[in-house]
């Protein structure tokens, strides 16, 4: 929108036509679209070698203007990896390569963000470009390639002698952060094999590397960091929540497997609401990891969370019946223990109609099938109030239930 023949034809590739327009002595070479856009950017962008030269014939043109994003020419060709064109721009003398846009990205941070690893390399060969400047938000090219998973440049980067791969982010993220996270071995094994890379820095919520892999259940990177001598296996982010938390909470088999062998860790640490990995875990439904869990001799699976719930009260009110049923099988369960409002987990089941979890609790000679919480309610009731008939027709259905207790 808002285009002139020139830009269209340039935009376009029309070499002829834009030859014959710049013939003319009323023609504005630097005349941008509605978004900024001039004929040299446009053509710039499309990877029009040609009308990129006639255009930069003129002593009139401007090879360094911003669109309304801030971008140059340059960029926009180091973006979308026209090598040519960016050697093209490159041969003039007043051009700069580290200039940049609103968002404080130079032609070599597109570049390398984009896995343009020929331009990449184009202008790492220059003697003035800045090779580690970072962006408004304080991410390097490092660690912009890093996060996309550009292994090629990547190790171009690395190959620089100015290039520090320490160099954090605004939020304290490194190199090796964002690809834990993303699961890009092959980034991860070329940083650890630097003698200069720390593999346990926190970023500004306390997540280390291991806790990014573990939560998005990464095994190999896992096992890589996991083989360091330096990484702390049950480092807390700012919630206190461990890379075992969230491995066992999302179901990660692999990874808890990986953790709990590790001589140094704690199973059993509990976030900052008091919830540890067994109740995560027995929250999601994930059987295998409460297994592996209460496999340990030093795992609580009566350990509750700052309002009183423990994993059985979890397990109880989302219906995982697996997971109801391992918790029951403890020697050391305790059943009947009340929240902070006075819930047992059969209060949990019936009030959240879940019947299968009603009937395993209620097969147990231990469990009180009309215990108060401290509203004077008992499970008949709240399965009553809730309007739902299963659970109040199995308990109702049962010789010891006394319908007529309660507020």
């Amino acid at each position: 929108m808002g285009n002139t023949p020139l830009g269209w034809a340039a935009e376009n590739g029309h070499s002829k036509v834009v030859k014959l327009l710049l013939g003319r002595d009323d023609i504005d070479p630097n005349k941008p679209d509605d978004e900024g856009q001039t004929p040299l950017m446009l053509a710039a962008e499309n990877g029009h070698e040609e009308v990129v030269k006639l255009l930069l014939r003129r002593n009139d043109i401007d090879p360094n203007k911003q669109d309304e994003e801030g971008q140059t020419p340059l960029m926009l060709a180091a973006v979308n990896g026209h090598g040519r064109v960016v050697k093209i721009l490159l041969g003039r003398d007043d051009i700069d390569p580290n200039q940049l846009d609103d968002d404080g990205l130079t032609s070599l941070f597109l570049a390398a963000c984009n896995g343009r690893s020929d331009v990449v390399k184009i202008l790492l060969d220059r003697d003035d470009i800045d090779s580690d400047k970072p962006n408004n938000d304080g991410q390097t090219p490092l660690l912009g390639a890093t996060g996309n998973g550009h292994e090629e440049v990547m190790k171009m980067l690395l190959g620089r002698d100015g290039i520090n791969p320490n160099e954090s982010d605004d939020d304290d993220r490194r190199s090796l952060y964002f690809a834990a996270r993303y699961g890009h071995e092959w980034a991860v094994e070329m940083l650890l094999r630097r003698d200069d890379v720390d593999p346990d820095t926190l970023d500004n919520r306390g997540q280390t590397p291991l806790y990014c892999a573990a939560r998005n259940g990464y095994e190999r990177v896992v096992e890589m960091l996991l083989g360091r001598d330096d990484v702390e296996p049950n480092t807390p982010d700012d919630d206190g929540r461990t890379p075992l938390y969230f491995a066992a909470g999302n179901g990660h088999e692999g990874v808890v497997e990986m953790l709990l062998v590790q001589d140094d860790i704690d199973p059993d640490i509990p976030d900052n609401y008091g919830q540890t990995p067994l109740y995560c875990a027995a929250r999601n439904g994930h059987e295998r990891a409460v297994e592996m869990l209460l496999g340990r001799d030093d795992v609580d699976p009566n350990a509750p969370d700052d309002d009183g719930e423990t994993p059985l009260h979890c397990a109880a009110r989302y219906g995982h019946e697996g997971v109801v049923e391992m918790l029951l099988a403890q020697d050391d369960i305790d059943p009947n223990k009340p929240d902070k409002v006075g819930q047992s987990p059969l209060c949990c089941a019936a009030r959240y109609w879940n019947a299968g979890a009603v009937n395993m609790l209620l097969g147990r000679n231990d469990v009180d099938p009309n215990k108060l919480d401290n509203q004077g309610q008992t499970p008949l009731l709240l399965a009553i109030e809730t309007e739902y008939g299963g659970t109040a027709k199995i308990l109702l259905g049962r010789d010891d239930i006394d319908p007529n207790k309660g507020r």
